[in-house]
């Protein structure tokens, strides 16, 4: 039993039957429970467990698995970059009417990003959840620093990603049980070991649902394709990963997809803390 607030979710074992509901919420007439335990240790041998299991699914049976178990409990945090799109896909062919997508608007955004935002709302019927930082924040970050204090140091360019997008992640995680991600085991090394489901200590112990993990850039494009998603528009004149405007470049032909991330500042450095992970000690 996975419990949050004052709901708890038994996650039980597929059944014969079952079909395509690999688990399902705590008011399934399925009995068997897969997790019983509270014990923080245990949930997450339990959850781990799950995770090998889960491994060798479909991102579309990882989303469905996601939707049965935790309904409008859980949403999709998307950049609207090509993963994301990618997912909302396929969770509004699931289920429309549980499909929540919420966004950060960091108030330095691409307009193409705008623009992508629209073309998904428009085209799925989906409302944009959007999430914007404290304005009190913002004003006494700036007010000494500056607007583009990122380009003066680590720790500017740090505190700003901290105000402008973990700040608001952080409340729109408060209302949840469980959260969607775009992440994928070859973006970065940092994010070689993500499972396709995965505790999240740092948002109070929820899930964290990685339904693309093991999918390839390759893969992703040519979902796009075949589905005529719409995406960003920046994809096509050299912004394979896009963030802030002040902080994402296009890339050179041969350089990392991520270089154009914070370019100015070390590999080791490039780290915004959305995806802070204090069990593992690190961040991507």
């Amino acid at each position: 039993m996975l419990i949050h607030g004052e709901k708890s979710y038994i996650l039980t074992k597929s059944c014969p039957n079952a079909g395509n509901n690999y688990y399902k919420e705590s008011s399934s007439q399925f009995l068997h429970t897969y997790m019983s335990s509270q014990n923080p240790t245990t949930t997450s041998m339990h959850i781990e467990k799950l995770a090998d299991e889960f491994d060798s699914k479909t991102a579309q049976e990882v989303l469905k698995w996601a939707l049965d178990t935790f309904g409008t409990k859980i949403a999709l945090a998307s950049s609207f970059g090509a993963e994301d799109v990618v997912i909302i896909d396929m969770m509004a062919n699931l289920d429309k009417n549980r499909a929540r997508v919420f966004t950060l608007d960091t108030g330095r955004l691409n307009q193409e990003t705008y623009d992508v935002m629209d073309a998904i709302r428009v085209r799925y019927g989906i409302p944009i959840e959007v999430y914007f930082p404290d304005q009190k924040e913002v004003e006494e970050m700036v007010r000494p620093r500056g607007m583009n204090l990122m380009y003066e140091s680590v720790e500017n360019r740090k505190m700003c990603c901290e105000i402008r997008k973990v700040h608001p992640l952080n409340r729109a995680l408060s209302t949840l049980d469980g959260w969607i991600t775009g992440l994928r085991r070859d973006q970065v090394v940092t994010r070689a070991t993500t499972k396709k489901i995965e505790i999240d200590s740092g948002h109070r112990g929820i899930l964290k649902v990685n339904p693309l993990a093991d999918w390839s850039s390759d893969m992703v494009w040519d979902y796009i394709r075949k589905n005529n998603v719409p995406y960003n528009k920046l994809h096509d004149t050299g912004f394979p990963s896009i963030g802030c405007e002040p902080c994402t470049r296009a890339v050179n032909s041969g350089e990392d997809p991520r270089a154009g991330r914070w370019w100015w500042e070390s590999a080791a450095q490039k780290e915004c803390g959305l995806h802070f992970d204090p069990s593992k000690k690190r961040q991507s």
